[in-house]
């Protein structure tokens, strides 16, 4: 359990901590769901991006892409991540650090269902990460999308799905005077999670 000196985090659970702060944070923040994603390829080389967050599962986060993207290729090649949220008006972070895998059918489609028509066609469209010689090949591929799909529904493209970061490993951040910041990290170990605080 964390002390009385912490009192800005009230719970031995940080999944249920996190959802605290992400509530209090879209009170004051335009994109609290904004999160950089760091993932790397099978020789270590990293890349970092900033993603939404688009839901919350018993035990990870999820966010939504294209599968041919840099970050699909190196999660297929090495199927971990790093999240970090900042919400800068709270002087609050969140790191997370975990495993990677795919959501299933039934929740991509039904996420992809629920986005703007306009955003459907673009998945289609968009060939993400790949070379643009010139911007009216993306433009061609998107009038020719809008017309194979015209008068019906958009179906979820093959390459496009969602990734659930399954959380071993939280830190939250809270600024304190001086730079004496708070650090408290939530490690799992098995299904229990353990408590630490870390110099700032």
């Amino acid at each position: 359990m964390l002390d009385e000196g912490t009192a800005q985090l009230e719970t031995s659970d940080p999944l249920v901590q996190f959802d605290t702060w992400y509530r209090e944070a879209w009170a004051s923040e335009r994109d609290a769901n904004a999160m950089a994603c760091a993932t790397a390829d099978a020789d270590g080389v990293p890349s970092v991006r900033m993603v939404l967050l688009k839901g919350r599962e018993a035990d990870g986060f999820v966010f939504y892409t294209n599968f041919g993207s840099r970050k699909g290729h190196e999660i297929g090649a090495n199927p971990r991540a790093s999240l970090v949220f900042h919400w800068k008006s709270l002087k609050r972070q969140v790191r997370i650090d975990g495993t990677v895998e795919t959501v299933d059918d039934a929740a991509a489609d039904a996420y992809f269902a629920s986005r703007p028509r306009d955003s459907q066609v673009a998945a289609w469209a968009s060939l993400q990460s790949e070379v643009l010689h010139e911007r009216f090949e993306l433009e061609k591929r998107l009038a020719h999308f809008e017309l194979k799909f015209k008068g019906g529904p958009v179906p979820r493209p093959p390459h496009w799905s969602g990734y659930l970061v399954r959380a071993e490993k939280l830190e939250f951040w809270l600024d304190r005077p001086y730079r004496l910041h708070e650090r408290i990290v939530f490690q799992r170990a098995s299904r229990e999670w353990h408590v630490t605080r870390l110099y700032p």
